[in-house]
């Protein structure tokens, strides 16, 4: 029986916790119904029933009330707040991505050469002629040997420079590296064969991706001499300097190689730096100047034909006590004329011009014009 009891006042004490809890539900409706109608009412918001057993009671949060702002703190915040006002970037500036800065390179435009002065002096009958170039070959054409045949001239070819190739330890001194480079630059034959030259006695294979860029087609076909001939690696302008940059700008993502003597005019690599290219200049040979004591008079021949401003300055070198006179003097190219007129001579006849783009039509238009006297 006392079990029994227990028991039911077990249950009665659960039924009077579910109708408290019930009841404390409802309170708190009644409360914030009467908080929000009077909240400044201090008597009813104080009277509180005492908390339920096992539930924790509310409390309720207290409202913080707005404090005055003084004036001074107004005055200093309200900058503050003009600066927040202000628009702030739009989300498609700031996704955009960064665009890298694109250097444009300007075409290179040579401006045309000084003029030379050519003399007006007598043309007086021409018989003997001495051009400055190694003689030819048995069997070789030359054109200088057809003009000699058609006007019955005396010929004399005679070398006043000497093209001395560097040594492999003079080479690497200036710690170039040839194989690092994808394409070569040639101005001449002898530029192509001090090229090869070197690299053989370097034990240097040239790979077959060498790519290769000449001044002139003649150049260019000269090549044969050490590599097959393939169109896809060689490239070739029309003679003049303007051409041949255009040809190399074209090309602009190559990695260069100039072979070049020791007395090479810098303008190439002048406009070169200009465009931005990547290249090295290297000297592969120098040129000096050729003993020539075996020409007893110089005065004795009728013309001296020169093609290199290193050839005039021979001239001057070994006979220092040479007057000009009646004897003419031809130049081929503009640095050779002016190095003509810079050394006290007279420039009588020169090419290329408008009317002959050779040294030899021109002779040959001089020649006969001053035979016919």
């Amino acid at each position: 029986m006392a079990m029994k009891q227990k028991n039911k006042a077990g249950k009665v004490k659960k039924n009077s916790v579910v109708k408290s809890s019930a009841a404390k539900r409802s309170v708190p409706q009644k409360k914030t119904a009467q908080l929000k109608r009077t909240p400044t009412n201090p008597k009813k918001a104080s009277g509180k029933k005492p908390p339920v057993k096992g539930k924790k009671p509310l409390v309720k949060k207290e409202v913080k009330k707005a404090i005055p702002v003084s004036p001074l703190k107004s005055k200093i915040k309200a900058p503050l707040v003009q600066l927040t006002k202000q628009p702030l970037p739009t989300t498609a500036s700031v996704s955009e991505p960064l665009k890298p800065k694109i250097i444009k390179r300007k075409a290179v435009v040579i401006p045309p050469p000084s003029p030379v002065q050519i003399s007006n002096w007598p043309k007086s009958k021409v018989k003997n002629l001495l051009v400055s170039q190694p003689k030819p070959a048995e069997g070789e054409k030359n054109p200088y040997l057809e003009l000699a045949r058609k006007y019955n001239l005396t010929l004399t070819f005679r070398q006043f420079i000497k093209v001395e190739g560097l040594s492999p330890m003079e080479f690497r001194a200036q710690r170039v590296e040839i194989l690092s480079h994808s394409a070569v630059i040639l101005t001449s034959k002898l530029a192509i064969d001090h090229f090869f030259r070197l690299c053989q006695e370097l034990r240097l294979t040239v790979p077959e991706t060498m790519k290769y860029y000449c001044i002139n087609e003649q150049t260019a076909y000269y090549l044969q001499k050490y590599i097959q001939y393939r169109k896809r690696k060689i490239s070739y302008g029309t003679g003049s300097l303007q051409n041949l940059l255009d040809l190399i700008r074209k090309n602009k993502n190559e990695f260069f190689l100039l072979p070049c003597s020791d007395a090479q005019n810098e303008q190439i690599a002048e406009y070169m730096d200009q465009m931005l290219l990547r290249y090295s200049k290297s000297v592969f040979y120098r040129t000096v100047s050729a003993d020539l004591k075996d020409l007893k008079s110089i005065q004795e021949f009728d013309i001296l034909v020169f093609f290199t401003p290193a050839g005039i300055k021979s001239l001057k070198q070994n006979f220092p006590q040479f007057k000009q006179q009646n004897t003419r003097i031809a130049a081929f190219g503009h640095s050779t004329g002016h190095m003509v007129n810079t050394l006290g001579y007279r420039l009588d006849v020169f090419a290329p011009n408008p009317k002959n783009p050779s040294m030899t039509g021109e002779l040959d238009a001089y020649i006969k014009e001053s035979n016919k006297r």
